[in-house]
């Protein structure tokens, strides 16, 4: 196979960056040292149980991202074959298995998502997908376990944690073989891609290390050669609170934004702790290292301000999704805090309306019944649920403490079609921190 020759002076030292991000847990010696030799190339594989990539998922997606920006060449795995097969690693129970059209959709709507991150189009370490399925849907068992299994014994398989965890509560065959599966995965890449490197998280180090074995032993009974392949792991993303990173009340932060809008995306990184900001910025934006530590050192002379949290969503955002949907989560934010306008309020879709207001007290009002005309005294009490009575409600008006729709209003104002967002929605506001969200249905 030819080897693309690239000049080590355009090679940055990958090692070197992610070691000052905090992204490295493991690695096997000569790692380094072969990175800063050659270009080369190193994958990741990506689980396809579901049609989107979640914020988990950014941890090795940014080391892929990383050993492009440093000169390298990134493979994606996605595991249209391993995606049948069950993983133990850091699992306490055997995954569901999905069917080949599931598992094809799955992959399409993931390779979609990772674009925004690698550059697949140009250059000599221009990123490229791969899928196991292409080397496995031939591949007899009675071949594998010949051609494959004689090389790894039982007893090295036996030794990995992810495996012990496992045998306690009853392991599958299936998945006992899935380092088996994985080791070759990385075997048929260094053989026929040239692939010298796997990447994964510290959860993946012994399905990792077996694929390191596989090559060494299968290949010098092939090829009567030395063969050195390598393994690099980043640390799992923890909680300061112990709570399990990625989630939130609703489940996953999807990078989908119909699963997790733009806004909620926005929200989760906003509302990190201190702590956590400080460590996720190194891991998941390109700021430089000066630049960060600046950032850190504002941040700390005034916490209140949440610099570190700002700079980070703002990253992360605009990546993942646009600079517009960042720009509508900022202002969307603000409407909370009084700084909001009716004008940034008619802008909100539908989704995101809700999800400002997700919590605040809600009421419905027949259309019907809107449209023949309510007063304002008896749609603020009444039917808003805004005021215990009229009275209060017409106390209120006159201290100039009532708005609809972040306006403020007097006591003749008049409800109607021109107050409904999106067609369907009035907010009363009294005070500066009470909503109550009025729906027509």
């Amino acid at each position: 196979m030819r080897k693309i020759e690239r000049n080590v002076s355009e090679i940055k030292n990958f090692v070197e960056e992610l070691r000052w991000r905090g992204m490295i847990h493991d690695m096997t010696p000569g790692t380094e040292e072969q990175l800063q030799k050659e270009m080369t190339s190193g994958y990741i594989g990506f689980d396809p149980t579901a049609d989107s990539l979640h914020i988990g998922n950014l941890v090795p997606v940014m080391l892929l991202v990383h050993l492009q920006r440093s000169g390298h060449k990134p493979f994606v795995l996605v595991g249209g074959a391993t995606g049948r097969v069950g993983d133990p690693s850091g699992k306490t129970e055997e995954r569901q298995l999905l069917s080949v059209d599931q598992i094809n959709h799955n992959l399409n709507s993931q390779k979609n998502q990772l674009m925004k991150f690698l550059n697949f189009t140009e250059g000599d370490n221009k990123a490229e997908v791969v899928n196991n399925y292409d080397w496995f849907k031939e591949f007899s068992f009675l071949d594998f376990i010949r051609d494959v299994g004689k090389h790894i014994t039982v007893n090295y398989m036996m030794s990995k944690d992810s495996v012990k965890k496992r045998l306690e509560s009853g392991m599958s065959f299936t998945e006992f073989s899935y380092q088996l599966v994985q080791g070759y995965d990385f075997y048929w890449l260094y053989k026929n891609k040239d692939v010298k490197l796997q990447l994964g998280g510290s959860d993946q180090w012994g399905n990792i290390v077996t694929g390191t074995e596989l090559i060494r032993r299968k290949y010098f009974a092939e090829e009567q050669k030395e063969a050195d392949a390598f393994a690099l792991t980043c640390p799992l993303i923890t909680k300061a609170d112990g709570s399990k990173f990625g989630k939130s009340e609703g489940g996953n932060v999807w990078l989908d934004p119909e699963r997790t809008s733009p806004y909620k995306f926005y929200q989760y990184w906003l509302n990190a702790s201190d702590e956590d900001a400080e460590k996720w910025i190194k891991f998941f934006t390109l700021l430089p290292e000066s630049e960060i530590e600046e950032i850190i050192l504002q941040h700390r002379e005034a916490p209140h301000m949440r610099l570190l949290q700002k700079a980070l969503a703002k990253d992360v955002t605009i990546r993942v999704h646009s600079e517009d949907d960042y720009n509508m989560a900022v202002e969307a934010s603000e409407i909370l805090f009084g700084k909001g306008t009716t004008e940034t309020l008619k802008k909100l879709s539908e989704d995101v309306l809700l999800s400002v207001f997700e919590g605040v007290p809600q009421s419905e009002i027949s259309r019907s019944e809107f449209e023949q005309g309510i007063g304002l005294l008896d749609f603020l009490s009444e039917k808003a649920g805004a005021f215990k009575s009229n009275g209060e409600a017409r106390r209120m008006l006159k201290e100039n403490a009532v708005a609809i729709n972040k306006e403020k209003i007097k006591d003749d104002y008049q409800i109607g079609a021109q107050d409904l967002l999106n067609d369907k929605y009035i907010l009363v506001q009294k005070g500066k921190k009470n909503y109550f969200l009025v729906k027509i249905v």
